[in-house]
């Protein structure tokens, strides 16, 4: 594709690089024709490293350079899994060393193998945005040593301009948006949500957007799928469940109250974050109790799965869940109706529900939203319970609704209680809201003012 080609010349010409391409586009091939260029045509890189989430590190990188014949000449090497095989992996001296970001401070701090990296690729790199965490400020240290850095992601800034500093200042050291993260928030941002001298949140001065991205754009590349490819319709739709009345109590009295109690223990709600949390897992059914077993409220959205599966008539279903009560509770629905399922948690699974021969897949997406290609498997995603997070619930739907995707069709469902914090979830996530303070204040608001009862 031509915007393959523009994106392939835009990192070889920036030795900084940022790519907000949209999933589908093909970030990993793209990159890797770069690399190719830089290492055996150019002669400027010598050695790549690449950070990626686990099972895109361990499956989807190593995928793509198998995949095409142009990307033959480049050896790699997987530095995941024991101590001993990462070891190994970086002793190998391969092209490119592909590793799990989660190792990253073990790798420049722990590993003793010396790093010796002249580009670095971090696939994801919103999974940089906290300049606090270990990772950071791991690669931080090693920064210095790397003359080409490219920074990979569809979704830059998933909670607001405020993670762009630190994305940025991992790419470029603080040259377009300061080195200091104080510095950014006082040229930018006001003061939010504060509770006296206390500030909790910060939004943008007017027109600090625009300003924020003309400083990057010399740098970024920005591509959205629908202008770049011929992409299957999308549509979306809601599968309403209703509660009947002690089912409703049970949920009115945990939203009141902060307090349910239940034949098998007490679960309590401590703060708005914690309630939210408790809703969802009631909307969805059952909820944890203190000793970390669950109580079943209700199987609502378990009978309405099982009329989607029958209503697939034997075509794939892939189904997303959030909680782990939902897993057990849905593969048990699974195993009494017979139908052939797995999770997709390993390759093999991938493979297995690729070759069609699944009609239900379960997926979770906060370990399995990045990079996994399961467009061949089925069009159809079933929300069994959405989370507050929009990254992760595009992600999840563009594993399937992607370039590669053989039907005209990609079907997104949705089932949600009725009357519960279900709708609001879904009504933050459809006009894109993109912080949990929007889901925090709408639970504030279903609780109304305790303090005056």
């Amino acid at each position: 594709h031509d915007y393959q080609t523009y994106a392939t010349r835009f990192i070889e010409e920036h030795p900084v690089a940022a790519l907000i391409l949209e999933m589908g586009l093909g970030k990993s091939v793209i990159t890797l024709t770069a690399i190719e260029h830089l290492m055996h045509d150019s002669f400027e890189v010598r050695k790549v490293l690449v950070i990626a989430p686990l099972r895109v590190a361990a499956s989807t990188w190593p995928d793509e350079i198998r995949k095409w014949d142009h990307l033959s000449s480049l050896t790699f090497s997987i530095a995941v899994g024991t101590r001993d095989e990462r070891i190994a992996a970086l002793k190998r001296n391969a092209d490119i060393t592909i590793i799990n970001r989660e190792n990253i401070q073990w790798l420049v701090e722990e590993s003793g193998v010396p790093f010796d990296y002249d580009m670095v690729v971090i696939d994801e790199l919103s999974s940089f945005k906290n300049h606090r965490t270990k990772r950071f400020r791991s690669l931080m240290k090693a920064r210095p040593k790397v003359k080409r850095i490219v920074g990979l992601t569809g979704t830059p800034a998933p909670n607001g301009l405020m993670d762009l500093w630190a994305e940025f200042r991992l790419l470029d050291g603080g040259k377009r948006l300061g080195h200091f993260i104080g510095q950014y928030r006082e040229r930018w941002f006001l003061p939010d949500k504060r509770n006296q001298m206390v500030i909790f949140s910060y939004k943008p001065k007017e027109g600090a957007e625009n300003e924020i991205y003309s400083l990057i754009s010399d740098i970024t590349v920005s591509m959205k799928a629908m202008d770049h490819i011929r992409m299957p319709e999308l549509v979306t739709t809601e599968i309403k469940v209703a509660m009947n009345s002690p089912e409703r109590k049970a949920y009115e009295a945990m939203k009141k109250d902060l307090v349910l109690s239940i034949p098998d223990g007490t679960v309590t709600a401590s703060n708005a974050a914690a309630l939210s949390g408790k809703l969802l897992q009631l909307a969805s059914g059952a909820v944890y109790t203190e000793d970390g077993s669950y109580t079943e409220i209700h199987s609502r959205k378990l009978d309405a799965l099982e009329d989607a599966i029958e209503g697939m008539n034997g075509k794939p279903l892939l189904v997303a869940y959030w909680f782990r009560h939902e897993r057990e509770r849905i593969a048990q629905l699974l195993n009494r109706l017979g139908v052939s399922w797995m999770e997709i948690s390993s390759e093999r699974s991938i493979r297995v529900w690729n070759d069609g021969s699944l009609q239900v897949a379960l997926i979770h997406p906060a370990s399995a939203g990045h990079g996994l290609n399961l467009q061949k498997g089925g069009s159809t995603l079933l929300w069994f319970s959405v989370p507050w997070s929009l990254e992760l619930y595009q992600q999840t739907i563009a594993r399937l609704w992607r370039q590669g995707q053989e039907s005209k069709t990609t079907v997104v469902m949705h089932i949600a209680a009725s009357g519960t914090i279900d709708e609001r979830v879904l009504d933050a996530i459809r006009h894109k809201d993109e912080t949990q303070d929007v889901l925090l204040e709408a639970v504030k608001a279903d609780l109304g003012s305790r303090e005056d009862s």
